[in-house]
Order: structure tokens, then C-alpha cells, then sequence
């Protein structure tokens, strides 16, 4: 019995540090658990815990492991949609595109409907060069939420990246950067929606301003590269 609250100290301990942003902390704590002597339930809390931890740690082939396990093992269906979203971003950002798909669809159908899946999904199928799946998945976001600036952003860029309607795009582009002025990744999409419009002067202002905020950024750096015709 005295594992067991131990045990219990820990995990409660792990969460507080958690509340606080402290993740390091927090996985040091929930490490230190034996898990043989918790619960079925008592464990998904544990990796549900641990894996968004190492994804806030951006240790993400830990976090997919923790992750997996709860969708696998939490009898709570909240917990699981948000553990699959998660999983879902931590395969698009690590460049599995596929697997990213395959989560979504899940969720899909099970009857979930969100900003987030379609925003998630429209990246998804952004990577892998799908780009008319990808622009209908950005249009049901904003659907859901016409002020959504993710699939502003997303919506915006792919319409003047690909040619379809760079006009378009840049409106779109516009609109995320006025919700969101310091978002360098938005600033850059507008500048380069302006640059595929043809307004060399503008995109040179909006790419500037957004690599003065993200100066290590390769998208960035490679559109300021193209545009101004030398190294920024």
C-alpha cells in the first residue's frame, strides 16, 4: 500500500509540474513511477502525461511511443481524440505525411469534426503535393470557423504558391497576417503571396519583417534568397 501512494505522490506530483510548464521536471518525476503497481487507467494517465510532455520537449519518437499508448489503452474517448490529433501533428512536423493521414481518418470516422483535423489534414495532403485535397480541406475549416488563421494562412499560401488564384491567395494572406501581425510564418506567406502576384516591392517588405522574427527559418530564408536575389 505504501508503493502504491508513493506512486500516486508521484504522478499527482508530475502533473503539478506539468500545470507549470516545467516538462523536464515533470518527466523526471513520472520516470521515477513504478508502473507495474498502477491501474490500467492509472497508466494511460501516466503516458497520456509523458507523451505530451516530449512533445513539448520536441522529443517526438518519444512522444509518439507514450501517445500510441494511450490511444491504444485509454477507455476515454475525449482523451483518445486528442491523443490521435496529436499524434497526427508530431507525424506531419516529422515529415510522415501518411501516417498523419491515417490518424485523422480515424477520427474521421469516428465522428469527430474539428478545425484542427481538417487544418491538420490540409497540410497532410500539402506535403505530399495533393494540392486540391488540400485546398478543400483549409475551405471545411474555415467552414467551421471563418476566422481561423492557420487555415487562412494554409489556404492563402497554396492559392498563390501554386498559381491557382494568387489573388485570392493574397486576401486570404492578408487576413492571417492582420489577426496575427507577429506570426513570422503568416508574414512570410504573405510576402510571397505578394511576390506571386507580382508586387516585388511588397513581398520584399512582408519577407523582411518576417525574417527579422525568424532569421533561421529555411522556408523564409530561401523565399528572402529568390526574391531579393542574394543572401539575407
Amino acid at each position: 500500500m505504501a508503493g502504491y501512494r508513493d506512486a500516486e505522490d508521484k504522478l499527482q506530483e508530475g502533473i503539478r509540474l506539468f500545470g507549470l510548464k516545467r516538462w523536464e521536471a515533470a518527466v523526471q518525476e513520472f520516470l521515477k513511477i513504478d508502473s507495474g503497481i498502477f491501474t490500467a487507467k492509472e497508466n494511460a494517465d501516466l503516458a497520456y502525461y509523458l507523451g505530451l510532455c516530449y512533445m513539448k520537449l520536441q522529443r517526438f519518437d518519444d512522444a509518439l511511443n507514450y501517445l500510441e499508448q494511450v490511444v491504444t489503452g485509454s477507455q476515454e474517448p475525449l482523451r483518445i481524440y486528442q491523443c490521435r490529433l496529436t499524434l497526427a501533428y508530431v507525424y506531419v512536423i516529422t515529415k510522415r505525411a501518411k501516417l498523419a493521414e491515417f490518424e485523422l481518418n480515424r477520427l474521421s470516422q469516428s465522428g469527430f469534426e474539428s478545425v484542427q483535423i481538417y487544418t491538420t489534414m490540409g497540410y497532410a495532403a500539402w506535403c505530399q503535393k495533393r494540392y486540391r485535397e488540400a485546398v478543400e480541406y483549409y475551405e471545411k475549416a474555415l467552414d467551421l470557423d471563418n476566422n481561423n488563421t492557420t487555415a487562412m494562412n494554409g489556404l492563402g499560401y497554396i492559392l498563390a504558391d501554386t498559381g491557382e488564384d494568387p489573388a485570392r491567395g493574397l486576401r486570404f494572406c492578408r487576413k492571417a497576417v492582420d489577426k496575427a501581425p507577429q506570426n513570422a510564418a503568416y508574414l512570410d506567406s504573405l510576402g510571397w503571396a505578394y511576390y506571386k502576384t507580382g508586387d516585388t516591392h511588397e513581398s520584399r517588405i512582408w519577407l523582411r519583417r518576417a525574417f527579422d522574427l525568424a532569421p533561421h527559418n529555411s522556408d523564409i530564408r530561401a523565399h528572402m534568397r529568390l526574391v531579393i536575389g542574394e543572401r539575407p
